[in-house]
């Protein structure tokens, strides 16, 4: 054994051997418990950063450890390689998004394999690869022919610089969320996912998913955003129209005043007067080119503009005004919206500007609204009034009473409404998989035939960025023939969005070499669904929903029989460092700054807040720099150390350096004790001295609460802590040559805790320990109850509820000798001097308050 710690020689050597031996590529077998443990795999971007450090290494320590455990572990590697990043690259770049992805892809595939962790790489896939779409494209064709995929006209969300439709989740702060660019409306026909047909039992089992976070479960239950209410028509007067509504208050429909419509409202240019169709168009015009989401923010200022049409209240025949609203949105309910302005603060605030007519309907208890003098709606319960023969009643009954009402006369019905809409699933860019749908003159929208997929992206283009997708430019692409007629016909040119890719590569990775469907049914159901899922809090209403979606799909489709992909779910926290920038050249790089100044200008480094890591800030580390000043298992480490996983991770290089010298502790600990632990027994615990069984103690404890720590609470940073303490308690062992085998029992059990952290160093030292075998055939250590038996106890001892000192006695000592060492003890004595003792009370193996006066 080397006398000095060299990280990088040995693991090399150690990641050599590993890729040579593949000693993680695994297979089903029924006679070992399954662990199927993932991560969310990461876009090619080219090189990984210490996000990917930390959530790979997250994961690796929980595959290592059920490893270790007995378990038959699948832990597998891919690449969500499809999307607009590559061809925005690949405009900047001047290359192909093919070839930029591909070598990203190597890269990155090298310095997973330089963190060494413990990857299945036998059942590495690529998202781009067409032995993975084609079966993405059979299952689109499946969900066609049941409905659940469908093309329609919609306004769009619309990315004038990626030149493509977003979905409604990939719009931030009305921002494109890739490129930041301010999103735009836009009408266009697209491909929708009919997801809303799973709305309530996706929304039925967040309450059946014990091993997910509150706080994903509710975004993902607010996303769904089920409402309970009445479907109501208002007949529009002198016309043979009517407008539905959806309202979840039909108590107050006595109190409906006027109607609001969302201007992209399909009635709103049949219910326009002539007289009035100038003003109507200005005013759809520049809300559509307004902000979109700022339209439903309660701060936004309330606007409409009348179409000169009016609406029948079917409870009482009241002529109500037709409004368009710029608060009102298609995108949920009806796009219409009965307005009371007296219970509802957006109708109020609107009525009050264009001086509409008030009528409370709903009285609280002990109070008189009067519309003249009300400042605000009043949204909460009470009393009907003016609400004809319902007067009266408390608005939660008046609410069945008037849906039933509404019902008997044939003007509505109850009803539920979703937040959730369908999945606009088409992206007009190129770096995507093709949708397989070909469009003929005479027979429509046809599908591919299955014997013909997969419908291969061409690599053969010219590729400039410009002008929207390239593929609608190809004609060796897009002209094609008709399945059915075979005359003439053009293929669909627009690809699915990359969320459609990940939301099923889970389920490819039990079978990915599969080629006769999308799964082997039988290996999904040995391995799925997946035991632990790992990765980012930002896709709870994106990626994790449709994933929900996609197996609940492919259930339905007999594909696979699964309810639901990932039994457990650990969102972790962002890898934060403070910003540091200089007044003339902006933000700085770590490496840009010497002595706290600007290298360039030698201005002095201004420092900022913590935030997450971002090339944007400079506020970033590279772990190829790290990974070769300290080694892989240094950053491993100090990312599992420095916070628990599902909190926010702050970079300090005093952490990493302190990793760093606990590791080569761990290595001169093994090194120095080689020859004095060389030939130790197996230890018999009836033949050791008290320093000998006080530090097995020890060894014990650790593995007990290091074993808990890792198993189902992710708490790595105190179990790595307690093994930083059995390290300091080993080396200040007294005796280390009378109780050898209780050294190298220590010894070997930091090597074995340690091994899922820090895998290189510790399968190096283990074999320098004269083990022939790999580690993780060592098995995980397990506690030996009789070991943490004390033969003493510490007892508090108090004065009057004080701590005035601590006493030690023999575990098995009775009330009077407890009683009798605390009254005796020096420090307590001193406070009973001039004292009577009136009372003595013990607390058995914990405390003694001693009563005086």
């Amino acid at each position: 054994m080397q006398e000095r710690y060299n990280p990088l020689e040995l693991e090399k050597k150690w990641q050599t051997q590993w890729m040579e031996s593949e000693p993680w590529k695994v297979s089903e077998d029924g006679n070992k418990p399954k662990y199927f443990l993932l991560e969310m795999f990461p876009y090619p971007s080219g090189r990984i950063h210490m996000g990917h450090v930390r959530n790979y290494s997250i994961g690796d320590v929980v595959a290592r450890f059920k490893r270790l455990q007995g378990y038959n572990v699948l832990h597998p590697m891919g690449w969500d390689a499809f999307g607009m990043p590559a061809e925005n690259a690949a405009i900047q770049h001047g290359t192909h998004p093919a070839i930029w992805t591909r070598e990203n892809i190597a890269n990155m595939r090298t310095q997973l394999k330089r963190m060494g962790l413990s990857y299945d790489w036998s059942r590495e896939l690529a998202t781009c690869d067409p032995e993975y779409y084609r079966w993405e494209q059979l299952i689109f064709l499946k969900m066609f022919e049941k409905g659940l995929a469908y093309k329609k006209s919609a306004a769009v969300n619309w990315c004038p610089q990626c030149e493509t439709v977003l979905a409604n989740e990939q719009v931030e702060d009305e921002c494109c969320w890739r490129c930041e660019n301010k999103v735009e409306l836009k009408e266009l026909d697209q491909w929708f996912f009919r997801i809303t047909s799973y709305a309530e039992e996706l929304l039925e089992w967040t309450d059946k998913l014990p091993g997910w976070p509150d706080s994903v479960l509710t975004m993902q239950r607010n996303w769904i955003g089920k409402s309970t209410g009445c479907d109501i028509d208002f007949a529009v007067d002198g016309k043979d129209e009517t407008i539905r509504v959806f309202t979840t208050r039909p108590d107050t429909l006595f109190g409906a005043t006027f109607m609001s419509l969302a201007p992209e409202h399909p009635l709103v240019q049949s219910l326009t007067v002539p007289e009035r169709s100038e003003e109507v168009e200005a005013f759809i015009k520049r809300i559509k080119s307004g902000d979109q989401l700022q339209r439903s923010s309660d701060e936004c200022e309330k606007e409409g503009v009348f179409t000169g049409t009016y609406c029948i209240n079917p409870v009482n025949g009241a002529k109500m005004p037709v409004f368009l609203a710029n608060f009102v949105l298609m995108g949920y309910g009806t796009g219409a919206v009965m307005a009371v302005p007296t219970h509802d603060q957006r109708d109020f605030e609107f009525a009050r500007k264009y001086d509409l007519p008030m009528q409370v309907v709903i009285q609280p208890d002990g109070e008189v609204l009067d519309p003249a003098t009300m400042s605000e709606a009043w949204e909460g319960s009470g009393a009907m009034v003016n609400s004809g023969s319902f007067d009266g009643l408390d608005n939660a009954t008046g609410k069945e009473k008037i849906s039933a009402a509404i019902e008997a006369q044939g003007s509505g019905q109850r009803s539920v409404n979703y937040r959730l809409r369908d999945w606009l699933v088409s992206r007009q860019r190129y770096w995507g998989t093709p949708i397989p749908v070909i469009y003929c003159d005479d027979c429509g929208a046809v599908p591919v035939p299955e014997q013909d997929l997969p419908v291969e992206l061409p690599t053969d283009i010219e590729f400039t960025g410009e002008g929207g997708s390239p593929l609608a430019k190809l004609e060796s692409f897009v002209n094609t023939t008709c399945p059915k007629c075979g005359q003439p016909a053009r293929r669909e040119t627009d690809t699915f969005d990359t969320f459609v890719e990940s939301s099923w590569y889970f389920l490819r990775y039990a079978s990915p070499h599969c080629d006769t469907a999308p799964v082997d049914q039988s290996a999904v159901d040995y391995w799925l669904p997946a035991d632990q899922y790992i990765g980012g809090v930002e896709h709870a209403v994106m990626h994790l929903l449709y994933a929900r979606f996609w197996t609940k799909i492919l259930r339905d489709l007999e594909m696979i029989s699964l309810d639901e992909p990932f039994e457990n779910l650990l969102t972790q926290g962002m890898v934060c460092m403070e910003t540091r920038s200089c007044p003339e050249h902006g933000w700085l790089y770590p490496e840009e700054i010497k002595n706290d100044r600007c290298s360039r200008c030698d201005a002095v480094a201004v420092t900022g807040r913590n935030e997450k890591m971002s090339k944007s800030k400079k506020n970033v580390i590279d772990p190829d720099g790290l990974i070769n000043r300290y080694g892989a298992d240094t950053a491993r480490l100090f990312t599992l150390f420095a916070a628990p996983p599902e909190k926010d991770l702050e970079w300090n290089d005093q952490g990493v350096e302190g990793c760093f010298r606990f590791l080569n502790r761990v290595w001169r600990l093994v090194y120095d004790n080689l020859a004095t632990i060389e030939d130790a027994g197996d230890v018999d615990a009836t033949m050791l001295q008290p320093a000998a069984r006080d530090l097995r103690r020890q060894v014990h404890r650790t593995i007990k609460k290091v074993t808990q720590d890792i198993d189902g609470s992710f708490h790595f940073n105190t179990a790595i802590a307690a093994v930083m303490e059995l390290v300091n308690a080993l080396y200040a062992a007294p005796d280390k040559e009378g109780s050898p085998e209780v050294l190298r029992e220590g010894i070997e059990s930091v090597v074995r805790l340690l091994a899922p952290f820090v895998p290189h160093l510790c399968e190096e030292l283990w074999h320098n320990l004269g083990y022939e075998n790999c580690l993780e055939e060592s098995g995980w250590p397990v506690w030996d109850e009789d070991a943490l038996v004390s033969d003493t106890l510490l007892i508090i001892v108090q004065v009057n509820g004080k701590v005035r000192g601590k006493v030690t006695v023999p575990a098995d000592a009775d009330k009077d000798l407890v009683e009798a060492t605390a009254l005796a003890d020096a420090n307590v004595v001193r406070f009973l001097e001039g004292k009577d003792v009136r009372k003595v009370i013990v607390v058995p193996g914990r405390l003694v308050n001693l009563v005086v006066g």
